[in-house]
């Protein structure tokens, strides 16, 4: 338990001088309040425009125009500016791999929604090169390779792709891309 101290003590004296010194003072008398205007927030619809930006990232063309390729031919693809030594490395596979997608059994819809997934998944882990397997079309109707035709126009449509190439022929060969994705 605190003990508090006394109050000290007003003489009469004080009292007065203290009335004394402030007979003159009088109340001000304010006319008008003045408030500061509210500032107005607009609202913003955050999901919807997550949504909205969700929708483009997610949104592959299937009326891109790339050229159609045959099975046993390579896939490559570069962007402008991408340094030369970069794409070496990437089509002697000399970059690590670090996740992968196989589509084998996919149809075009579900393929489609897995690279989308798959490339932003990779991105949100850090990983700069993945393979995706699209196979050779062995296994589809004509003998001719749908998919992977179809992942060589999706890729080149996506700003984070910087380059791809069919991979080594101990990691899926014409069948299979390494990916070269920026840097987040």
């Amino acid at each position: 338990m605190t003990i508090m101290p006394d109050k000290p003590k007003i003489s009469d004296a004080e009292r007065q001088l203290f009335r004394d010194n402030l007979k003159d003072v009088r109340p001000l008398t304010v006319k008008h309040h003045y408030q500061a205007p509210q500032p107005k927030i607009k609202a913003v619809a955050r999901q919807r425009l997550a949504d909205d930006r969700q929708v483009l990232d997610d949104m592959f063309s299937d009326d891109f125009c790339s050229e159609d390729v045959e099975t046993g031919e390579e896939l490559l693809f570069s962007r402008a500016g991408l340094q030369t030594r970069l794409m070496r490395q990437l089509r002697r596979g000399q970059l690590s791999v670090r996740a992968e997608l196989d589509l084998h059994g996919y149809t075009v819809l579900e393929a489609r929604q897995a690279v989308t997934e798959f490339l932003r998944d990779s991105l949100r882990h850090g990983n700069r090169c993945v393979r995706i397997v699209h196979g050779k079309g062995f296994g589809s109707k004509q003998k001719l390779p749908v998919l992977k035709n179809k992942v060589n126009a999706w890729l080149q449509q996506r700003d984070e792709v910087l380059a791809f190439c069919s991979a080594r022929p101990v990691d899926g060969g014409t069948g299979a891309l390494y990916v070269l994705l920026k840097r987040l």
